[in-house]
């Protein structure tokens, strides 16, 4: 094979072959030319891979189309690896519904469904060095030859994206999706300065698929959060949480206000190009004008390889950007082609992870945490420890089943782990000898029947893993998010209600519910010491807040139903709500009606709107039948109630922008651009 010569681009690293490595390519042989005979599956094999599919599953929903993950990428490894095992173990198990032969995830969404002309898949995960020894005797096994050289490329944690070009312009960006079908978030691509409009040179394609990964540095990270802070925003989690979330914008100028930053790593389909390796298409990639990184490397060797795998590890830390691993791709393009691909990743590649950064320290408390939607999370609070550069005073326990499972106890020793989340997790607890005896005198944290916050009853539905506090608005915790929740940009965009300002008038007791907030320059009159003399509000700044608010006492259906912050209905599901019911008199008695059961038609109607499913009408339901809640909506929009909440306006099936995409960039010069939209919608 002769090997390219790389410049700039990509540097060229060989070593000499070790013996095992020469032995392990002298023993290939043809891969098996039939399927191992099914093992019988028992029945607690069956319940174990259900249980794992159901979990792994829900963490792609929360990572791909919510960018909220709350397992590490460590953990969520795990899982997939104890799923696989089971499958190894029993082959009958693997089916076209489990999270083996899935790639990420499509799910409701507002920004249109685009195919990929070829599939962006997933890759198989390698975690210690004898990991690519077995991916290098595999495919050796597979196509009866050695497969080296290797073009290794640091694996950056961000968003991957396809774009293609159409004569040298650039005509469409998606997301991967579930490796098959993506998001078009071309707008929002348009807006990323290092990715070209049109490409450079003269050996431009016909038309041509670039995939890359979107991401943002880590000192711009820190500067977002930084101003998300100060705005009393909600912080991202991580930068690859920033990135997605910033491309996902509906949007396009939040996103231009954002940071993103591009790597170009490879081409999906590119039919008129005589590129033959993947170093060459990286060269090609650059001389179009795209960003690629100087880091690439062409292993010559197996060793070579994993010290380039141990150089990036020493290295990642002065990094400006993350990454959490290498990925290793057979340079060849012709035995790319004969290796192929299984269900969800190709044979001729594999990312070799990072191990997740850990410590160890004493766990010298347990407390419950209460979320917007009332869900308890177990955090442990810690004898403070440096973790990856960070003093680490807290760690997620997840929840209730992690909790038992790991069967973590005050004043046990644990192991740490970091791995870009802001608040790590607790891997497990240290049992060495001297620890055994000590761990079992201690006492078994018991998981709160009742609030700790506000005392109200705690509910924990069979199919789900979290527990609940039924208390709602009067449970200090919730009430204080669902108000932020309700005045934030996609509820009731109330300019000059940020987090601080709600935290400190809910607090003080001045707003409790939500219509408190429309009657709030009444009950100003009424407090001892006026909003004007509060530290940091003065007179200019609440007469705005007060013309802020009345200016809001108008509301469209589909921005009120996300107001109200129900579980599992965001912008998408509220607009398909609000299209659904059009008025919100509509929508409450249908929800109720609904509540009557499976077996009428109010329930089936309501399951058989796209997006609406049964755990979802099951959130709207339990709402609505909610006592408080019925308040809530009845100080807001019944006979006294203090808003105009308009009907939705009837979907239009026929016209110029039927089956189209329309973005609003820029400022419009009337209106709003939300009212610009809605106007597009109907």
């Amino acid at each position: 094979m002769t090997k390219p010569t790389i410049k700039n681009t990509t540097k060229s690293v060989t070593k000499k072959t070790s013996t095992a490595t020469s032995a392990a390519m002298s023993l290939f042989s043809p891969p098996l030319s039939s399927p191992p005979a099914l093992v019988p599956i028992p029945p607690t094999a069956q319940a174990a891979h259900t249980k794992l599919a159901v979990e792994i599953l829900h963490h792609d929903h929360l990572y791909y189309m919510k960018d909220r993950p709350v397992l590490s990428d460590a953990a969520y490894d795990a899982l997939r690896q104890e799923l696989l095992a089971l499958e190894a173990q029993y082959p009958g198990l693997v089916t076209p519904e489990s999270p083996s032969q899935k790639v990420g995830a499509v799910g409701a969404t507002p920004f249109a469904k685009v195919p990929h002309a070829t599939p962006m898949l997933s890759l198989d995960n390698g975690f210690s060095p004898d990991d690519i020894q077995a991916f290098l005797l595999r495919m050796a096994r597979f196509i009866g030859k050695p497969v080296l050289p290797l073009f290794a490329e640091p694996k950056i944690d961000g968003l991957s994206i396809s774009l293609t070009y159409d004569h040298g312009r650039l005509i469409q960006a998606a997301t991967r999706g579930d490796g098959h079908m993506g998001e078009d978030v071309t707008h929002n691509v348009l807006t990323i300065k290092e990715i070209p409009h049109t490409l450079q040179g003269k050996a431009v394609p016909g038309q041509v698929h670039v995939r890359g990964e979107i991401y943002m540095g880590q000192g711009d990270f820190e500067a977002l959060n930084h101003d998300r802070q100060a705005a009393g925003l909600d912080l991202f989690a991580n930068p690859r949480n920033a990135a997605a979330g910033s491309l996902r914008q509906l949007d396009a100028a939040v996103t231009a206000t954002r940071p993103l930053k591009f790597w170009a790593y490879g081409l999906g389909a590119h039919p008129d190009l005589a590129i033959t390796t993947q170093s060459g298409a990286a060269l090609q990639l650059k001389s179009w004008g795209f960003p690629v990184n100087p880091l690439n490397t062409l292993c010559e060797t197996s060793d070579a390889a994993l010290s380039f795998y141990e150089e990036m590890g020493a290295q990642r830390q002065t990094l400006p950007y993350d990454i959490d691993g290498i990925v290793y791709k057979v340079d060849d393009w012709q035995l790319q082609k004969q290796l192929g691909f299984v269900a969800r990743a190709p044979r001729w590649a594999l990312a070799q992870k990072f191990p997740a950064e850990q410590a160890e320290t004493i766990l010298t408390a347990i407390d419950i945490q209460v979320g917007r939607t009332g869900v308890l999370t177990p955090v442990a609070h810690l004898e403070p420890v440096t973790v990856g550069g960070v003093v680490v005073k807290r760690a997620t326990l997840h929840n209730e089943d992690e909790l038992i499972r790991k069967d973590v106890r005050v004043g046990d020793r644990v192991v740490i782990q970091r791995a870009g989340d802001v608040i790590p997790q607790v891997v497990n607890v240290v049992l060495e000898k001297a620890d055994i005896a000590a761990h079992e005198n201690r006492p078994i944290f018991q998981f709160p029947q009742r609030c700790p916050v506000c005392d109200s009853p705690v509910e924990r539905a069979a199919e789900k893993v979290a527990r609940r506090c039924t208390g709602g608005l009067i449970c200090p915790p919730q009430a204080s998010q669902r108000l932020h929740h309700f005045v934030s940009r996609r509820g009731f965009d109330i300019e000059g209600l940020g987090r601080k300002q709600i935290e400190a008038l809910h607090g003080a007791g001045v707003i409790k519910t939500p219509a408190d907030i429309f009657n709030l320059q009444e009950i100003n009159k009424t407090l001892a010491k006026p909003l004007e003399q509060w530290e940091g509000w003065g007179r200019l700044s609440v007469k705005n807040l007060f013309n802020a608010i009345a200016a809001k006492r108008q509301v469209t259906l589909s921005r009120f139903i996300y107001a109200l912050g129900i579980p599992k209905v965001g912008q998408a599901n509220a607009q398909l709500l609000a299209g659904h019911f059009r008025s919100v008199q509509a929508w409450q008695q249908g929800i109720l009606a609904a509540a009557a059961g499976e077996d009428f038609q109010a329930y089936q109607d309501l399951i058989s709107l796209e997006g609406i499913g049964p755990l979802v009408a099951g959130e709207l339901i339990h709402f609505m039948q909610d006592p408080r809640n019925q308040s809530i909506l009845a100080a807001l929009v019944g006979e006294t109630g203090c808003l105009e909440v308009m009907e939705e306006a009837a979907p239009i099936s026929t016209g110029a922008l039927q089956g189209k995409t329309v973005v609003f960039t820029g400022t419009l010069q009337t209106g709003s651009r939300d009212s610009a939209k809605a106007a597009a919608r109907a």
